[in-house]
């Protein structure tokens, strides 16, 4: 077994991380937002990805969900590009959802869904490793929160559409990567999670 050592990079992606992600929590708990890039972060590595894939997947809600305190999406990628390459920013757009298309129209909650998986096909090997890492710990804190729960719509109803919805968005990504010619080992976790989410909508 190959024991990776200390890393300032990702030290240092981890304070980025928390700045930004600072006083957010995970919809519906009271736990800190950090919890989740620290579980796509131990993912990656678990499957023994590169540092600048946990980089990136430490990193890759910052863009998406940080435009407040007077920071602009602009702002915000200038300023990870800066800090970590333009190779990191570039895994991080991948994973990023739009909330204009190319012609600057607005898209609605479903079109950014769409041209979220869209864009997986343009998106480089890195990124399509942090969208599964993401969406396993997501899928995988749902089934967690489900069977422990005594009401499992207050769990279904953080995310808007419902269970049908929310489960049927995991395989969606799940099937998505496969057409796009992922097949790194996570699939097999994410078919597995997504799988089981489904089931239990029932």
């Amino acid at each position: 077994m190959t024991v990776t050592g200390y890393s300032d990079v990702i030290n240092h992606a981890f304070a980025f991380a928390a700045k930004h992600h600072d006083r957010q929590v995970r919809k519906g708990t009271k736990l800190p937002y950090l919890t989740h890039p620290a579980n796509v972060a131990v993912i990656l590595t678990r499957y023994g990805c590169d540092n600048d894939t946990v980089v990136a997947g430490i990193l890759h809600d910052v863009i998406e969900d940080c435009v407040r305190d007077g920071y602009t999406r602009e702002m915000l990628e200038q300023r990870i590009g800066d800090k970590f390459g333009a190779n990191i920013l570039d895994t991080v757009l991948g994973v990023t959802y739009r909330r204009h298309d190319d012609e600057g129209v607005e898209l609605s909650t479903e079109d950014r869904k769409a041209d979220y998986l869209d864009r997986l096909s343009g998106a480089n090997e890195k990124a399509r490793w942090v969208c599964a890492a993401d969406k396993v710990h997501n899928a995988s804190s749902l089934i967690a929160d489900l069977r422990r729960t005594v009401d499992p719509e207050t769990v279904w109803n953080r995310f808007g559409g419902g269970r049908a919805a929310t489960a049927s968005w995991y395989r969606r990504v799940y099937e998505r990567l496969r057409e796009v010619g992922f097949n790194a080992p996570i699939m097999a976790e994410l078919d597995t999670v997504s799988s089981e989410l489904q089931k239990l909508a029932g």
